[in-house]
């Protein structure tokens, strides 16, 4: 099911509506491995008369029949020309009419997993973004809202579809969803399958029936989501006044899926590792990573589901705000600071590379060749900080009543960019013209700070600039919000936030009445997706992270002093003591959240390294920088060896394993305690907890530390013979290796892999697994001898040729190449164009890769 034609470019100011109203879509499925067969009859109106009827569909469907109103057009009627079926207007009624066809589709040999396909043994959907074209012919684009009626034919013993259930027989169950709803959020599942149960009682009175299907044997680690189903349910009534709508709400667990998760309305589907949790097998990160999936998949009921987008250049609408969303709830079921430091992290490890390289582009796109390709940090999590910048301009009241506008106005709408910022307009009467710009520019602002103290006024000056990307070369200001307090000599706060509205490419602000020159504490709370430069020295850096008040802004002084000694280390000079006895006084605070300094004892990862080299101008040395961050991991703990010994032995937690924030933040600082340990004690304390822990989260951290020293073969055959047919653990099995393996290492590490028969290469989450291990040893992955790019390069394509989507994003891996030097530079640009070669390359593929060659020249 590749797609391997040129796909034309798509532009947004090419939209036009769909010329036919669809009133109602009938389907009838009788499920077969080789041969589904799959009824279909459309309710269609004409909108503009002498309109063609234009139907997408796959090149692998088997037209079987089509009919107009019962009857069959002429042949010469009827055109299919590569993945369009038009049925020209003489054929068609000027009035209402059904549209009636008939598909044969081979489930099993879907190793694209687009569309319906057959998961070992389960038949199972995934729609979005362009997948329901692979079922039957039908107009595949977002804007086109129906209510669905299902009939599902099989021997199968559980048979599920959209919405409410309407009968079930032996070998025929039907479905009924009465909310309209675009194609791509069309599901059905088939196969056998267990429900874990229980119910929700909605703030109205209706009690609604929650199942999460699994494969029998897996009942026991599927409490854990329908839990968090139940805490998501409550929390979006608590907090946006949300109800869920149908009587029933199904999530489906399956182990072959090329996403985390599918919110199709009333039945979602899930990739396993993201409803499969037990204290054996999962980590306290796979915990929380379900927990927000599933609130994300759940939240899209109304903000991606009751409202969707009217195209997929809007995607960021309905991503942007739903992802926006579950972060406010993880925030509150565990610590708000410590998941904003996280969401920045994550932001900036794969947004702002995507912003400062050659796949940048803006949270809404104005063109496209494949859609697939623009499910991106970009339009996910950039997306959301949008709407936090919003949310921060307007104040709560002015969201809620925004939001609260936003679903009277629009429900059962295919909305716009245009239609939710016109909302905020209406709701708080602010001009957001310029706000758009969030919207339409790629690339992240650059915002130089500078200081002026004169007779007790600080003045504080801001000039901002974006820097080019593809296709943008200029970038007008736009309006960041810039949150700062001040402290005063002894670390005592003097004034307290205050939000300052840059709107023009240079502003400066004011604060009178002051009788020393304060510190300040600058970009509180991250309250803007940008780069702050401002000149500070180590000395300051170690006040703020000593004295700070705001969270985000004591770590992120920490982080800037670790950073600049790493900086100094990777290119030959001598740095961090500062670092080592700041970040000893601040992890030896037993009163902070352990969270927190588990987070800010963490070093910052090689990447993060290399990406602020390349910022400064300079050539990153992936070498370099591993010994730079192994030497300062390794000083650290011989400076502070007896505190970290203290912490890891008082952050043991007792009794039963519990995922709750407080357990697995205590766990945190001892893993990060021993992560520093394990440089001075040759394991000891690894081997040990390895032995004895009763959890998969303190095990995995045991096994990293081994297998950064080369003592990591008996814990791995340990393992292997506990949870050899556990697919999950498994796709840690294979990921830590390549990981965690000594950069020399790291590629005969991944080929050996690569050769064992249970490296099922097919299935999405075991490539991502080793591939993905592999890209995320930076030093492993930019060999000097391009092993790295080479293997990888021959992974990507062998994956294209069954799975464009994963080929594509596992591509990413390449996404920087050209900052680092010319021996490297020739063997990945050699990996490129060896994947840009391949004969029949599929459009998902070529245009990641072609952009990135591109970025080279």
């Amino acid at each position: 099911m590749s797609q391997t034609d040129p796909q034309p470019v798509q532009y947004l100011a090419d939209y036009r509506p769909w010329p036919f109203t669809l009133s109602e879509t009938r389907l009838d499925v009788t499920l077969a491995p080789r041969d589904t067969r799959v009824r279909a009859e459309l309710r269609l109106t004409p909108q503009q008369a002498g309109s063609d009827l234009v139907l997408d569909g796959g090149t692998e469907l088997r037209l079987i029949s089509l009919t107009v109103d019962g009857q069959q057009p002429d042949p010469s009627h009827v055109i299919r020309e590569g993945e369009r079926l038009t049925v020209v207007a003489a054929a068609l009624p000027q009035g209402p009419f059904t549209l009636a066809t008939e598909v044969g589709i081979d489930p099993a040999d879907n190793t694209a997993f687009e569309g319906l396909y057959l998961s070992n043994g389960i038949f199972c959907t995934q729609c979005e973004a362009e997948g329901f074209r692979h079922i039957t012919f039908y107009p595949d684009r977002p804007d086109v809202m129906t209510t669905f009626s299902v009939t599902i034919r099989s021997d199968l013993p559980v048979l599920l579809s959209n919405g409410n259930p309407v009968s079930k027989a032996p070998g025929v169950a039907e479905w009924h969803d009465p909310w309209p709803k675009p194609c791509y959020l069309f599901a059905l599942v088939a196969g056998d399958l267990v429900a874990v149960s229980d119910s929700f009682t909605t703030r109205s009175g209706r009690k609604v029936a929650l199942n999460v299907w699994v494969r029998p044997g897996d009942q026991h680690r599927a409490d854990f989501a329908m839990q968090s189903l139940i805490k998501s349910m409550k929390w979006d009534e608590d907090v946006y006044g949300r109800e869920y709508d149908l009587d029933v709400f199904n999530i489906v667990a399956v182990d072959d899926f090329n996403m985390g998760a599918m919110e199709n309305k009333g039945l979602n589907i899930f990739n396993s590792k993201l409803v499969l949790a037990s204290p054996e097998t999962a980590t306290d990160a796979d915990y929380e990573r379900i927990e927000s999936v599933i609130a994300h998949e759940y939240f899209h009921n109304w903000t991606g589901n009751r409202i969707t987008c009217r195209d997929w250049f809007q995607l960021c609408l309905k991503e942007g705000l739903t992802v926006f969303r579950d972060q406010q709830f993880t925030s509150d079921m565990r610590s708000a600071a410590v998941k904003r430091i996280e969401d920045v992290q994550a932001l900036r490890a794969r947004q702002f590379r995507e912003d400062q390289g050659p796949l940048a582009h803006p949270p809404r796109p104005d063109h496209y060749e494949e859609i697939n390709n623009f499910y991106t940090a970009t339009v996910y999590e950039k997306g959301a900080e949008v709407i936090g910048m919003l949310k921060r301009l307007v104040g709560n009241d002015g969201y809620a009543k925004a939001l609260d506008l936003y679903f009277d106005r629009h429900d059962g709408d295919a909305a716009t960019i245009e239609d939710w910022l016109k909302v905020f307009e209406d709701a708080t009467g602010r001009d957001l013209a310029q706000f758009k710009r969030w919207y339409t520019d790629a690339g992240t602002p650059v915002v130089e700070m500078s200081e002026d103290w004169q007779d007790g006024r600080l003045t504080l000056s801001f000039r901002q600039s974006t820097p080019p990307t593809p296709g943008q070369t200029e970038k007008p200001a736009r309006i960041i919000p810039i949150a700062v307090g001040l402290l005063g000599p002894n670390g005592d706060e003097v004034a307290g936030t205050r939000v300052l509205e840059l709107s023009e490419d240079s502003q400066s602000f004011d604060f009178d009445g002051l009788s020393a020159r304060p510190v300040v504490s600058a970009l509180r709370g991250f309250s803007a997706p940008i780069i702050l430069r401002r000149d500070l020295d180590d000395a300051t850096r170690a006040f703020l992270l000593a004295h700070d008040t705001d969270p985000f802004a004591r770590w992120e002084a920490g982080r800037e002093l670790a950073l600049s000694a790493l900086t100094t280390l990777a290119t030959g000079g001598e740095a961090g003591s500062s670092y080592i006895a700041s970040i000893g006084a601040l992890i030896a605070e037993d009163q902070t959240d352990p969270a927190f300094r588990a987070l800010s004892l963490n070093l910052p990862g090689e990447e993060e390294i290399a990406t602020r080299l390349a910022y400064l101008g300079q050539t990153p040395d992936p070498d370099a920088i591993h010994t730079a961050r192994t030497d300062l991991a390794r000083r650290i703990a011989s400076a502070h060896e007896p505190l970290l010994s203290r912490i890891y032995d008082e952050m043991t937690v007792p009794g039963a394993y519990s995922p709750d924030a407080v357990s697995a933040a205590r766990r945190a600082l001892r893993i990060a305690a021993l992560g520093l340990l394990g440089r001075i004690d040759g394991g000891e304390r690894a081997e040990v907890l390895f032995g004895v822990a009763g959890n998969m989260t303190e095990r995995m951290a045991a096994l990293a530390v081994l297998l950064r020293l080369g003592h990591g073969a008996p814990a791995l055959a340990a393992l292997l013979d506990e949870f050899g047919d556990n697919r999950l653990v498994m796709d840690k099995w294979f990921s830590i290796q390549a990981m965690a393996a000594p950069p020399q290492d790291a590629v005969a590490v991944a080929s050996a892999l690569a050769e064992r028969n249970d490296f099922d290469w097919k299935n999405p989450n075991r490539f991502r697994a080793l591939l993905g291990g592999l890209a995320a040893n930076h030093a492993g992955f930019h060999s000097v001898d391009g092993s790295g790019y080479a293997f990888t390069a021959d992974w990507l394509i062998r994956m294209d040729a069954v799975n464009p989507q994963i080929a594509a994003r596992m591509s990413t891996a390449f996404e920087t190449w050209p900052r680092y030097d010319e021996m490297r530079r020739a063997h990945a640009r050699a990996a490129l164009e060896r994947i840009a070669s391949v004969k029949g390359l599929s459009r998902n593929t070529r245009e990641m890769v072609s952009r990135m060659i591109a970025a080279g020249r």
